[in-house]
């Protein structure tokens, strides 16, 4: 009896340790990802991985730290694949955290598979380790942002809705930005809700980065910021609100102080804030091309150079799949044409150019408009070569001594001393 309850014991543990052997270990900051890895265990019945996820928003800093903690701890218990944000990504795949990840070349995915899926530059910029120039990280979705603007406002004003037309009336270039802000204001309309509306284009304006040589610097084309904020607060050319607070959000649907011509983002700010929030305004939109181009967010997809050696295949399989199958099987023609979960879901813009080509991008939210004719060309002039892996804690920095010199608390000169204070006393970088 001793000995067939041993040879049981003994088969469960072996069980067990195949189980654990076939583990994938995930991470993530949302459920997105692991509702992907999912819905492809359940398309693909043969897969013959299991996924551990955990899950830590962002909030409050949460995130990073863990991982952190996780990749540098290592073993069995270590990500296998885990997720970054744009806000933070550079720290993952070109920062103090790059060496954890793993390139495609080393997974065994093909690089013959990146011409022909068109990946957006400033992804492959964003994705690129520096000091071997290899891949370790790509995301599914693509953040190139377009302006979003009013139908029926751009009538009112310049006789006619048509996006190409519209484009030349805000851009290119912020003076020609700041004239149509100021044609708006003589019919009683803002041509933006805040400044952080114009924050992310003006942030993409710059040459260089926050950090040069290891120093703290200002590009001139984010210092700039300063100007055009103070032009559209002293002009009422905005409603002053902050974004991601009530205000922003009540100008999507005409309920702030003036009516708002429009807004700079992604796809994601139409689908999953706009739609939401715009009311009776929704179908009155369309987009354009922007002043200039920007990305704004977006998800990296990156694995653990040390991957258990019977996971790998399982590991490579999916990031492909993610990232890089162009065909009508893979995670971005689903993404892109709202079908992953069925007919009908939401439609976004991917990182494969290859796939929105020949993808149905029409939405009733614009119009009937299809938004990749727009975000196609216009997340091509996005760059990812500007930004460092602390633009997260630099940019609230910025932002906030911005407002401070709009609204008459500080100085011109005192805001930009101050910047550069709080990012030398916080993050010890001092200032060219």
């Amino acid at each position: 009896m001793k000995k067939v309850f041993v040879i049981a014991l003994s088969l469960v543990m072996f069980v067990a340790s195949i189980a654990s052997a076939q583990t994938i270990n995930l991470w993530s900051f949302t459920d997105e990802v692991p509702r992907m890895v999912e819905r492809y265990k359940e398309l693909n019945p043969d897969f013959a991985y299991d996924f551990n996820v955990t899950i830590i928003a962002t909030t409050e800093g949460a995130y990073q730290p863990a991982l952190d903690q996780a990749l540098s701890s290592g073993g069995s218990q270590a990500p296998d694949i885990y997720t970054a944000e744009s806000a933070f990504v550079l720290k993952y795949t070109q920062g103090d955290a790059a060496h954890f990840a793993a390139t495609y070349k080393e997974l065994g995915i093909d690089g013959w598979l990146f011409p022909p899926a068109q990946i957006a530059l400033y992804a492959h910029e964003i994705g690129t380790r520096p000091s071997d120039g290899m891949i370790v990280g790509l995301p599914f979705q693509a953040t190139g942002g377009a302006f979003i603007y009013r139908r029926s406002i751009a009538k009112d004003v310049w006789g006619t809705d048509d996006p190409e037309v519209i484009k030349d009336k805000i851009g290119p270039g912020w003076d020609k930005f700041m004239e149509a802000a100021a044609a708006l204001k003589e019919k009683g309309y803002a041509i933006v809700s805040g400044d952080g509306d114009v924050w992310h284009p003006l942030e993409n304006n710059s040459e260089k980065g926050w950090i040069v040589d290891g120093k703290l610097y200002i590009d001139p084309g984010r210092e700039i910021f300063l100007d055009i904020a103070k032009g559209l607060k002293d002009n009422s050319y905005m409603n002053d609100t902050i974004d991601w607070q009530d205000s922003w959000f009540a100008d999507m649907k005409d309920a702030g102080a003036q009516k708002v011509f429009g807004f700079f983002g992604p796809a994601w700010l139409i689908n999953y804030v706009m739609a939401g929030n715009a009311g009776e305004t929704a179908g009155d939109w369309a987009i354009c091309e922007p002043t200039n181009g920007f990305s704004w967010g977006g998800t990296w997809v990156i694995a653990n150079k040390d991957v258990r050696p019977e996971i790998r295949e399982g590991v490579a399989e999916i990031i492909e799949w993610i990232t890089l199958d162009i065909s009508d099987d893979g995670l971005m023609y689903h993404w892109a044409n709202g079908t992953l979960f069925g007919p009908g879901g939401t439609k976004d813009t991917v990182a494969s150019g290859a796939v929105m080509a020949r993808s149905d991008g029409t939405l009733d939210f614009l119009g009937g408009q299809n938004m990749f004719d727009v975000f196609v060309p216009a997340g091509a002039t996005a760059t990812g070569s500007n930004k460092t892996q602390y633009d997260e804690t630099i940019n609230i920095y910025w932002r906030d001594q911005v407002r401070a010199y709009t609204s008459g608390a500080k100085t011109r000169d005192q805001a930009i001393e101050d910047f550069k204070r709080m990012v030398e006393d916080n993050l010890d970088i001092s200032a060219h």
